[in-house]
């Protein structure tokens, strides 16, 4: 089975020569070995030579001997024997011992570009290329998207979405034939390496507490939130005595291993953060399925994760959106009340105000709908994405409604 993942591999051809290490990141099993041999591919077919590309794969047990740094280093001075530019790809580099000195000594040689993996509790973390002293350049690999997942997918796109947002995009997972092989492999990723490579790195001995927020998180993925209310739950539901220190600890632990993502709330009106409360979701809708051993399948906020996260892989920075408006009450009194965007997506120059709505059976959902963002008064464009199948429309107030299928498998659907 091939699944094309242009997105990162034209992220990876924009990088070439640009005197970085290319540090390939994403949470484990989201394919970036596989990236690593899609970019060898792609520099074979465009003309470098074999003889000018350099593949380590340090977890092979024939490549052991490489393992020790300075024979690593002697090795590929013996590859390179001439000034042609030569290309290193290293995959899991973190089982090199001292790989950001290797690294960086590397930095200093003109004619060698070089691109590296990592899948360890340790290159889990985000923080990993502030080893690099601002000369590494992250591109994150997150599981597949809808469309990279359709790629490989033999049926239509409506079995195929039942299918992506029950078990999500890891690429392993969209291999296999059932859903009791999908829901048991996602199930031991969590005990045999997502929550273990958690330990480790963060040294914790017990692991209940850190599971018991991971299904608080779950159940609440795409619920405003913050961490006293997490603790409340805690208290009344759990009658734990975990204290917020540590709640902050945790979702900071699941936050660096790539797990969830935080999306805070923006002030429209304002131009500010406002604070708490605020948004997690899941960088792999299966893999929050699973933690809730798929009971918890509200089509609506998987749907709002699946948006969020598409979002996040096109490269925009996104944020839930908070707007005000006037309005009276019962008594005819004016009240101020707060409205609020799914998302307020940017990227450099580029804004966009994005509600998820699963479904607009009349015209009142639709108002509903449409308020927050007839608060909202710049002219940046403003789109509803529906659950059902609708052609592209744009109403009087130029709110443009979209079916949510064609706008995930439009890589350009924002621009409709």
């Amino acid at each position: 089975m091939e699944i094309k993942r242009d997105l990162y591999l034209q992220r990876l051809t924009d990088r070439m020569h640009n005197g970085m290490v290319k540090i390939i990141t994403g949470i484990r099993r989201s394919g970036k070995s596989y990236l690593l041999k899609l970019f060898r591919n792609h520099l074979l077919a465009s003309g470098i030579p074999e003889d000018h590309i350099v593949v380590m794969e340090f977890d092979r047990i024939e490549n052991e001997r490489y393992l020790d740094p300075h024979v690593f280093i002697g090795y590929l001075h013996e590859r390179m024997k001439d000034r042609g530019d030569y290309y290193v790809l290293l995959d899991e580099v973190q089982l090199l011992p001292k790989f950001e000195a290797v690294l960086n000594s590397l930095l200093y040689e003109s004619n060698v570009d070089v691109y590296v993996t990592g899948s360890n509790s340790r290159f889990l973390s985000t923080d990993v290329v502030t080893e690099f002293r601002g000369r590494g350049d992250e591109v994150h690999v997150w599981p597949l998207s809808f469309s990279e997942y359709m790629t490989a997918y033999d049926g239509d796109m409506y079995h195929g979405w039942a299918d992506y947002v029950l078990y999500g995009g890891l690429p392993f997972a969209a291999t296999l034939k059932n859903a009791a092989q999908k829901s048991a492999y996602l199930r031991q990723l969590f005990q045999t390496t997502y929550l273990k490579d958690i330990l480790e790195r963060n040294r914790l001995e017990k692991t209940h507490e850190l599971e018991e927020l991971l299904d608080v998180v779950a159940s609440s993925a795409g619920s405003l939130t913050n961490p006293s209310r997490i603790l409340a739950t805690f208290k009344s539901v759990l009658h734990s005595e975990i204290g917020i220190n540590t709640i902050n600890r945790y979702l900071g632990y699941l936050q660096d291993a790539f797990i969830i993502r935080e999306a805070k709330r923006y002030d429209v009106k304002g131009r500010k953060y406002i604070g708490t409360p605020i948004k997690y979701y899941f960088e792999d809708i299966g893999l929050r399925n699973a933690r809730l051993n798929f009971r918890q399948n509200e089509e609506p906020r998987l749907m709002e994760n699946v948006l969020y996260n598409e979002l996040c892989l096109r490269g925009y920075n996104v944020d839930v959106g908070s707007v005000t408006k006037r309005v009276r009450d019962a008594d005819g009194n004016r009240q101020t009340k707060r409205l609020e965007v799914d998302f307020v997506a940017n990227l450099g120059s580029k804004r966009y105000y994005i509600q998820s709505a699963y479904a607009m059976p009349d015209e009142e959902k639709r108002r509903q709908e449409k308020a927050s963002l007839l608060c909202v008064r710049d002219s940046f464009k403003k789109i509803i994405v529906v659950g059902n199948v609708v052609s592209p429309t744009r109403d009087d107030d130029g709110i443009l409604t979209a079916g949510l299928l064609d706008f995930l498998l439009d890589p350009k659907s924002l621009e409709w």
